[in-house]
């Protein structure tokens, strides 16, 4: 029987998920890693709370295959970047009873708080066009690139705000409550991320005994792209020590609402278009 730890890589940010793969490929020394997406089409509204729905019956459906041939429901290691670890968060205060630990990369204390939500906040201050903030934004996220590099992945930001789930827009913007969770936590920011780096220590105040909160020395917001061997190493000690607990008991719940709604402020009602599920690779 294969006791690898199952880990699942949410991905709603169909423009940016080429920075992650470098990461899943080194995830595949822990263990089986499959990659949840969901495609948001320009005519449906942004609905978070759609996602968390379609997700959960992923994660069930799952469960229940597992449970008709005969084996217990493993619960999984939920993983996310950016957008996607907001989502992660969501589902994990929501439904911790599916979920063995949660890691979350580019993830603020405020989480609403994106590379997204300061663009809009831009496009609301200073009297620039797209492109240029758009340009700005690849510097802050990525650091000092040359022109052509600069135009590509402004370009990539676009089509990510234009093709992508979003919490925010010109005319609305998201707040996700900060706050803990009951499963253990990882938290890796780029020591640098000028998006994120704010707030930094103030994830501290949420976190357990088994949690942790790592910073990747010269990391950015896309720093598991950059750093992507020492990023796995980190993610695959915390699963490691996150199944080792769980198969003891020893899990140090924390004074959540999990049984609660998903608190936004605004909500969308409108058809989901969902998903694709796909195994990326496999551990042996």
């Amino acid at each position: 029987m294969n006791d690898a730890p199952h880990m699942l890589w949410l991905s709603v940010s169909q423009f940016l998920k080429c920075f992650d793969q470098r990461l899943l490929s080194q995830l595949v020394k822990v263990g089986a890693v499959r990659r949840w997406e969901y495609l948001h089409t320009v005519d449906e509204p942004c609905c978070i709370d759609t996602v968390v729905a379609a997700l959960h019956e992923h994660i069930k459906s799952r469960a229940a295959l597992e449970e008709r041939a005969g084996c217990s429901a493993s619960k999984v290691h939920l993983l996310g970047h950016g957008v996607s670890g907001i989502l992660a968060l969501l589902y994990a205060r929501r439904y911790p009873e599916y979920i063995a630990s949660l890691t979350l990369l580019s993830v603020c204390e405020t989480p609403a708080v994106n590379w997204q939500a300061h663009y809009y906040a831009r496009r609301l201050q200073l009297p620039c066009s797209r492109e240029i903030i758009l340009a700005h934004l690849v510097q802050m996220l990525m650091g000092s690139q040359p022109l052509r590099v600069t135009k590509a992945l402004s370009k990539l930001l676009a089509q990510d705000l234009d093709g992508s789930l979003t919490l925010h827009s010109l005319a609305h913007h998201v707040h996700v409550r900060a706050g803990a969770v009951e499963v253990p936590l990882l938290i890796c920011n780029g020591q640098y991320d000028p998006i994120v780096g704010r707030q930094q220590q103030t994830w501290k105040k949420w976190l357990k005994a088994e949690d942790e909160l790592w910073l990747c020395p010269d990391g950015r917001y896309f720093f598991h792209f950059h750093h992507a061997e020492k990023t796995a190493q980190i993610i695959g000690r915390h699963i490691k020590q996150a199944t080792a607990q769980q198969s003891t008991g020893k899990i140090h719940t924390a004074h959540t609402d999990s049984k609660r709604p998903v608190q936004l402020t605004y909500q969308y009602e409108g058809i989901s278009r969902l998903l694709t599920q796909k195994p990326i690779i496999k551990s042996d």
